[in-house]
C-alpha cells in the first residue's frame, strides 16, 4: 500500500511539473537559449550538479572513513549553538571556515567530480529529472526545488528577451508567478520573505558550510552567477550603457570556481548570494520573483544544512518538516524592510560581489561615508 501511495504521489508531482513546464515553453520562444546559450547551458548544469552536491554529501556522510571528520564537526556546530545560546552570536555570525573542511580528500574529490559536471554539457531533461533522481532529496523536497527551477528558467527567458519592453516584462513575470503558485500550491514557496532566523539559526545551521566549505563555495557561486548575470542583463536593458555586461559576469563566475580541486585566487561567497544584494534590478522590476527566488535560494542550502549534518536519524522526516516551513505562507515571515537588511546582513562581497561593478573587500565593519561612496561606486562603474 505504501509502495503504491507514494508512485501515485510521485505521478502527479511528475505530471504537475510537465505541465508547468510546458506552460512556461510554450509561453516564451527560449530567450535565455537564443540569447545566452553559455548561460542556458550552466542553468542546466547548475541542477545537475545541486543534486550531485547533495548525494555527495551523503556518500561522504555513510563512508567509514569520515567518523572522525563526523565526531569533529558534530562539536564544533555543538559548540557554536552553546556560543549562540549565551549570546555570543553563533550561527551566522560570520565565522572565518576552515578551507579544508573536516572530511579533507573524500570532500576535494567530490569538488573534482561536480566541477567536471559544472563544466559538462546537460539537457533540459535530465536537468528537470535531476532531483526527482536524487537519491536523498525526499518527493516533496524534489518536486518543490523542481517546480522553483521551472518558475526561475521563465523569469531568465522573460528578461532576456530583447523584443519586449520593461512593462512587457512586468506582466509576463506577473503571470510567471501567478502560474507558478496555482500550477501546484503544495510544491511552491511563500510569496512571503521569510526570516533570517529559518535560514541562519536553524537546528542544524551551518553544517555545509563548516563541514564543506569547497561544495557550498560551488553551490554559493552558482546562485551568484543566475543572480549576477540576471542584473547584467536586466540593467543592460534598463541603461544601454550598461550593456553587454554578461561576458564580464561569466568571467567573474569561472575565476570563483577555479580549478578542479576549488583552488582560486578569486574566493568563492561564504554566504548565500541574495537578490537585493546582487540583482537589485530583479527586486525593482520584481519584487515578488526576487522573494521566491530568495526563498528557493535559502531553502537549498538549509537542505545542504540537513543533510550534511553528522549521523541526523530520520532525514527523510526533517527535510519535509524543513520544506513545510518555505511552503507555509504563515510561518516566520519577514515584513519587507527586514528582509531588505536581512538579504544586505551578511555583505555583498561576502555573497561573491556585485554583478558588474567593483568590490575588492569586504565592505562591513566600514564607516557609513565609506559604504555610501563605494555604493555609489558600485552601481556606477560597470568594470
Amino acid at each position: 500500500m505504501t509502495t503504491t501511495i507514494k508512485m501515485i504521489t510521485k505521478f502527479t508531482l511528475g505530471a504537475s511539473l510537465s505541465i508547468l513546464i510546458s506552460s512556461y515553453a510554450n509561453s516564451q520562444s527560449g530567450g535565455l537559449v537564443d540569447e545566452y546559450p553559455e548561460l542556458a547551458n550552466l542553468y542546466n548544469a547548475f541542477d545537475v550538479t545541486q543534486a550531485g552536491i547533495y548525494d555527495a554529501i551523503a556518500a561522504i556522510g555513510l563512508d567509514p572513513a569520515s567518523q572522525d571528520g563526523r565526531m569533529e564537526l558534530k562539536m564544533h556546530l555543538d559548540m557554536m549553538a552553546e556560543m549562540d545560546h549565551g549570546g555570543h552570536g553563533g550561527h551566522g555570525g560570520g565565522m572565518v571556515m576552515d578551507m579544508d573542511g573536516h572530511f579533507g580528500q573524500l570532500e576535494t574529490d567530490a569538488r573534482i567530480e561536480l566541477g567536471e559536471t559544472v563544466r559538462g554539457m546537460h539537457s533540459d531533461s535530465q536537468s528537470q529529472e535531476a532531483f526527482a533522481n536524487s537519491s536523498v532529496l525526499t518527493e516533496l523536497a524534489s518536486g518543490v526545488l523542481a517546480q522553483g527551477r521551472s518558475f526561475e528558467r521563465a523569469v531568465w527567458d522573460i528578461f532576456a528577451d530583447d523584443s519586449t519592453s520593461i512593462y512587457q516584462k512586468q506582466m509576463a513575470i506577473d503571470e510567471a508567478v501567478q502560474d507558478y503558485q496555482s500550477s501546484n500550491p503544495r510544491l511552491a514557496v511563500s510569496l512571503s520573505p521569510k526570516t533570517a532566523d529559518l535560514y541562519l539559526d536553524h537546528i542544524y545551521a551551518d553544517a555545509f558550510r563548516m563541514g564543506y566549505p569547497k561544495l557550498s563555495g560551488l553551490l554559493y557561486s552558482n546562485q551568484w552567477l543566475q543572480l549576477a548575470s540576471l542584473e547584467a542583463i536586466i540593467i543592460g536593458q534598463v541603461d544601454p550603457q550598461f550593456g553587454g555586461q554578461v561576458p564580464l559576469t561569466l568571467e567573474r563566475y569561472w575565476n570563483k570556481v577555479g580549478s578542479d580541486t576549488g583552488m582560486t585566487m578569486f574566493p568563492a561567497p561564504t554566504e548565500m548570494p541574495s537578490a537585493p544584494a546582487i540583482s537589485p534590478q530583479l527586486y525593482s522590476q520584481a519584487p515578488q520573483a526576487s522573494i521566491i527566488i530568495d526563498n528557493l535560494n535559502m531553502l537549498e542550502s538549509a537542505l545542504a544544512d540537513v543533510i550534511a549534518y553528522p549521523n541526523l536519524q530520520d532525514r527523510a522526516s526533517v527535510i519535509d518538516q524543513l520544506v513545510a516551513q518555505y511552503t507555509s505562507d504563515d510561518m516566520y515571515l519577514a515584513d519587507t524592510m527586514d528582509y531588505l537588511l536581512n538579504a544586505l546582513r551578511g555583505g555583498i562581497f561576502n555573497q561573491g560581489g556585485p554583478a558588474i561593478g567593483d568590490l575588492s573587500r569586504s565592505e562591513r565593519n566600514r564607516s557609513r561615508d565609506a559604504m555610501s561612496m563605494n555604493h555609489t561606486m558600485i552601481m556606477s562603474s560597470p568594470n
